[in-house]
């Protein structure tokens, strides 16, 4: 993520998706980013200044309710794409503030 972003990530993150902030460790802290975790999933945003969106790589997230969570993203301004490419799997994709692609998955 870009420096200075961290609000950013937190209102997407949290307030949109429903992920909890971890503290992190004080000397790591000290560098800025910021960490989420849901269910088993821990998501570790790192800031980069000269950063640059990931729109190939990106993570799967299994979500339990993605009509919930599509809706919450699109009601927030955030354009969630859905994609029927893999057979047998319901699954969107959407970008964070900062232009990163993120897949969501159907539990």
């Amino acid at each position: 993520m870009p420096p200075g972003r961290e609000d950013d990530a937190r209102a997407f993150y949290v307030a949109v998706c429903g992920m909890t902030e971890l503290p992190k460790p004080a000397e790591l802290a000290k560098r800025g980013g910021a960490w989420f975790a849901s269910g088993g999933v821990h998501l570790h945003l790192g800031v980069e200044p000269a950063f640059r969106a990931s729109a190939k790589a990106h993570p799967a997230l299994r979500c339990a309710d993605l009509d919930a969570l599509l809706a919450r993203l699109r009601a927030a301004g955030h354009a969630a794409r859905e994609d029927d490419d893999v057979p047998g799997t319901r699954r969107a994709f959407v970008s964070d503030p900062f232009g990163n692609r993120i897949e969501l998955i159907a539990d």
